[in-house]
């Protein structure tokens, strides 16, 4: 089975407006609505790449109520912990350039916290978990690497898709799989990489730490997967970019879609490059067709 955590779920509200003023009255074009939270997307391409998951979280009040049945609408196994306060809502206002605003999301309290965990005992040896995602403030900054080390002590594949200090924590884990793009790689070292050959250097870095397997993203540049036999290279198929919001999410999806059902990793990496480009290229998350349209064009190569 598969499991994806999101610690900090919210509603993205999108919001289209010809022409913002400050203080004055702005009608929107068009707006929309969706739950948001990297884990969430991650089970959500993965019901249309036709894999089953279940959404694991905190929710709550009326913005929780519009996330879970949601996902329930789409037919995604949900059992989140709910929480006092309302879900956080995070603004996308689309107005030539795009600006956001997010909420900090709800308290959690140890009795909440201590739920949570319970349901993480369920999980068995051979399941994948994702943690993905942002920390809320009130939340031990520790609780990544506490659940990849119990995780991976009972045979679960953790899959970490996090940044800033919470990826430099995990990497003692010995996680299954890390995707940085090259910034949130970057970051872990003090450095800034902008070329595919640092990318693979400081990506085989974080195999010498302990990461089974690494997937770096490098936008029009392609993507790396990197692990201790070998280092491969994936174009990126051609296309407008649309919608960035996902598009790395889709690549775990598209990833673990293919791996859990007894694909290659380079069969799994190539699906993943895939799934991103097509969320990419569209204005909301990927479709089975989109990505299958976009496979042949996704080139592997070994570095």
């Amino acid at each position: 089975m598969i499991y994806t955590v999101t610690l900090n779920p919210s509603v993205d509200y999108i919001v289209e407006v010809e022409q913002f003023e400050l203080g004055s009255l702005n009608r929107t074009k068009a707006d929309t609505k969706y739950p948001g939270g990297k884990g969430i997307n991650v089970s959500r391409v993965l019901k249309r790449l036709g894999i089953e998951s279940q959404v694991l979280g905190f929710i709550g009040g009326f913005t929780g109520d519009f996330v879970e049945k949601f996902l329930l609408n789409e037919k995604i196994a949900v059992d989140f912990v709910e929480v006092d306060a309302d879900t956080r809502i995070n603004i996308k206002l689309k107005t030539g350039a795009e600006t956001e605003i997010n909420g900090i999301g709800p308290s959690i309290s140890e009795a909440q916290l201590a739920h949570f965990y319970k349901k993480i005992e369920r999980l068995r040896q051979g399941d994948f978990i994702v943690l993905a995602g942002s920390i809320p403030g009130t939340l031990p900054s520790s609780i990544y690497v506490d659940l990849a080390k119990n995780c991976m002590e009972k045979g679960i594949r953790v899959i970490a898709d996090v940044s800033g200090d919470a990826l430099t924590k995990v990497l003692s884990t010995n996680p299954f799989l890390v995707k940085p793009n090259h910034h949130e790689l970057g970051e872990v070292f003090g450095v800034e990489i902008d070329s595919v050959e640092d990318a693979h250097y400081y990506g085989k870095k974080l195999i010498d730490c302990g990461v089974q397997n690494v997937i770096v993203s490098l936008a029009e540049k392609g993507a790396l997967f990197i692990n201790k036999e070998a280092s491969y290279l994936a174009s990126v198929p051609k296309g407008t970019v649309k919608n960035s919001v996902g598009a790395g999410d889709s690549v775990v999806a598209g990833f673990i879609s293919a791996y859990s059902t007894g694909k290659s990793l380079m069969d799994s990496f190539q699906i993943g490059v895939a799934s991103g480009s097509a969320t990419a290229f569209s204005m909301e998350l990927c479709k089975k067709e989109e990505v299958t349209k976009l496979l042949p064009q996704v080139e592997i190569k070994e570095i």
